[in-house]
């Protein structure tokens, strides 16, 4: 079974907290693995706590002193840290999932990391029998 979220994003960096629309996207459905992709380079896709934002703030901090938006980077476009962040993270997650959702520690939440934004994105479920 194959899904499309559509994620607006409001700032040029931020964590936005899909999991509810991934949850709602399959209720009820049966499943062993559930895919989530974006077909985006400058955005991506984590799996961290959900329970304080600073956690998620941390991490947007944390990346940006990895990949500073202002270094005299060869990519004429202005966004290479955006390019550089997305590796980073990573652009696909594979989650177990049964019950009719993903298995998600407590504190964990599914993030479309924006780093190019604000933009609507995809993201792509496919849920695996």
């Amino acid at each position: 079974m194959f899904k499309i979220l559509k994620v607006k994003t409001t700032s040029r960096v931020e964590a936005k907290d899909i999991t509810n629309d991934v949850i709602k996207s399959f209720k009820g459905e049966t499943g062993k693995l559930l895919n989530v992709y974006t077909p985006h380079t400058t955005c991506g896709l984590v799996i961290n706590e959900d329970a304080d934002p600073n956690v998620m703030r941390d991490i947007i901090d944390g990346l940006e002193r990895l990949a500073p938006k202002n270094y005299p980077y060869r990519h004429m476009e202005g966004n290479s840290d955006a390019h550089i962040k997305s590796s980073i993270t990573g652009c696909s997650l594979t989650i177990p999932f049964s019950d009719g959702k993903p298995i998600l520690g407590q504190w964990q939440g599914i993030f479309l990391m924006e780093f190019d934004g604000p933009r609507e994105r995809k993201v792509f479920l496919t849920l695996i029998q």
